[in-house]
């Protein structure tokens, strides 16, 4: 068992999901990838995640379905979920708000943005938890 956090990545474009799981490897991460919605919604019922980067053009379930899913289910709500998306229209970000997802980013602006966000979620729990152990 190690205690790097461990990354849900569903995106269907190969080199996309290659290129994120490299990115994110070298910076001590964890990386699993589904490459359809079916695939990542089981990956993540299955091993639980720290966290997921959710495309919303996914073959079988699109992104915003499988959010849903996880998001109204008791057992999965907590997973943040980054919607990482080619769609940039207001309507995208407004849907990705309703299925419950805690950031949605364009793909436009780039892996740096998506980078910085995935440590801002992670440190959020992290700094919480010890909070929380400190006090007792």
């Amino acid at each position: 068992m190690t205690d790097k956090k461990n990354i849900l990545v569903v995106e269907d474009e190969k080199d996309m999901a290659s290129l994120l799981k490299m990115r994110l490897t070298n910076l001590g991460y964890e990386v699993m990838i589904g490459y359809d919605g079916q695939e990542g919604l089981s990956l993540a019922q299955r091993y639980n995640p720290a966290l997921i980067v959710l495309d919303l053009m996914l073959p079988k379930l699109n992104g915003h379905k499988v959010c849903r899913m996880l998001k109204f289910d008791d057992k999965y709500k907590n997973i943040p979920i980054i919607i990482y998306s080619a769609r940039t229209q207001l309507i995208d970000k407004e849907l990705a708000d309703e299925c419950g997802a805690d950031a949605y980013i364009p793909k436009t602006l780039g892996q740096e943005v998506l980078v910085d966000k995935i440590k801002k979620l992670l440190g959020v729990r992290e700094v919480n938890q010890n909070v929380e152990s400190n006090s007792r």
